[in-house]
């Protein structure tokens, strides 16, 4: 069996142990085979049930966040891995954080940091996008306005009290612009205001982005 030939039909997706468990049909052991498979450098675990191609199959490696959407769900990129991807802060981002309806967790893997914080519906599901990371990768991730949104919502100990509460913390806490705030739809995110966690600390960042 041409393994690697099977596999690169997934090539750029999170391999799961139910698609293992399909290619390997025929064998009657088909676990000892994925661990065979592992000792090889063919697959590499990132956790239990979750598998991404070995260093021995020159295959595309997905994207960290598009291994996110599937190590815990339902969930979506957000805070600090979108605002990156968006370009709105200039650090890098070491551990990916994403969303969800799930109690809050974090994954330490093979490949780095997953964390996930919990967000009430039907709030939850406000703001969220379908993004190209690039072909054949598609990820589950908010808005910009979203994740920042989520980012105040869900820090503890931020609670921004007054205008200038809420420029200290988005330019010199997030280092994100001015001119990029500008263009951030302020009536979207006003409608998610009676439902989102920490409304005031919002509403007031919203008015600080409409004055800008």
């Amino acid at each position: 069996m041409d393994f690697i030939k099977l596999l690169s039909t997934f090539e750029g997706q999170p391999i799961t142990h139910q698609i293992l468990t399909s290619i390997l049909h025929q064998y009657k052991r088909p676990n000892d085979k994925i661990k065979a498979l592992k000792e090889k450098g063919i697959i590499k675990s990132v956790k239990r049930g979750i598998y991404i191609p070995g260093e021995n199959t020159n295959m595309q490696i997905p994207e960290s966040s598009l291994i996110a959407n599937h190590i815990y769900g339902p969930s979506y990129i957000s805070m600090e891995t979108a605002l990156s991807h968006y370009n709105l802060i200039p650090e890098r981002v070491y551990a990916v954080t994403s969303m969800t309806i799930k109690p809050s967790k974090d994954f330490r893997t093979s490949i780095g940091l997953y964390s996930y914080s919990y967000l009430p519906l039907p709030y939850y599901a406000f703001g969220i996008k379908n993004v190209l990371l690039q072909e054949n990768q598609r990820v589950i991730m908010s808005s910009p306005e979203k994740a920042l949104a989520d980012k105040i919502g869900t820090t503890p100990g931020v609670i921004l009290r007054s205008m200038n509460n809420a420029q200290n913390y988005v330019f010199e806490n997030l280092r994100m612009e001015q001119s990029d705030l500008k263009d951030f739809d302020t009536t979207q995110m006003r409608s998610w205001l009676s439902d989102a966690p920490k409304k005031e600390s919002l509403e007031i960042v919203i008015r600080m982005i409409e004055k800008l």
